[in-house]
């Protein structure tokens, strides 16, 4: 609601920075619902507050698709296609059988709504060449971010549908 330096009053840059922790409010509630997902700061220990860290979503989501020693990844669903993938879901009712983990398939296909930058794009790529090498690793997004659309995004008016300029 401000279109130059000058016309910014104390109460429109009060109410911006208000709409932003109002935003982050409501992501953390969202992530809240979540059983691994759910923080991306690790608060570190009572007596190590120095050791404090934040770990990016995506970073936590490519470990957990590349971790080998983790058959049912808690907040990743497989979605069942095909014949056989219908099969087997039909029977893990009746028997123990295992869902397909995301990393098995040789292929990997990652799509960020919302937005991604080239450094995430670049996190994934090594996290999966590290951890999980010979997969193919394909990332697509609705936009890719630079450092001033994702601080434009912060204060789209409507955050749903932002003017992404496209």
């Amino acid at each position: 609601g401000c279109d130059s330096s000058l016309n910014l009053t104390s109460q429109k840059a009060t109410d911006a920075v208000d709409g932003i922790f109002r935003s982050l409010r409501d992501i953390a509630r969202v992530r809240m619902h979540m059983k691994q997902f759910n923080s991306i700061h690790n608060p570190g220990s009572n007596t190590h507050q120095a050791s404090a860290s934040y770990k990016p979503l995506l970073k936590q989501v490519v470990e957990e698709i590349c971790h080998p020693d983790r058959p049912d990844p808690v907040d990743i669903e497989h979605m069942s296609s095909g014949l056989t993938d219908l099969l087997k879901t039909g029977f893990s009712m009746f028997m123990k059988v295992n869902r397909p983990h995301p990393g098995d398939h040789p292929l990997l296909i990652l799509f960020m709504v919302g937005g991604v930058s080239v450094s995430e794009v670049k996190m994934v790529k090594d996290l999966v060449a590290t951890r999980k090498p010979g997969t193919q690793v394909i990332v697509l997004s609705s936009v890719l971010l630079t450092p001033h659309s994702a601080v434009e995004l912060l204060f789209a008016p409507d955050r749903l549908q932002p003017d992404t300029h496209i």
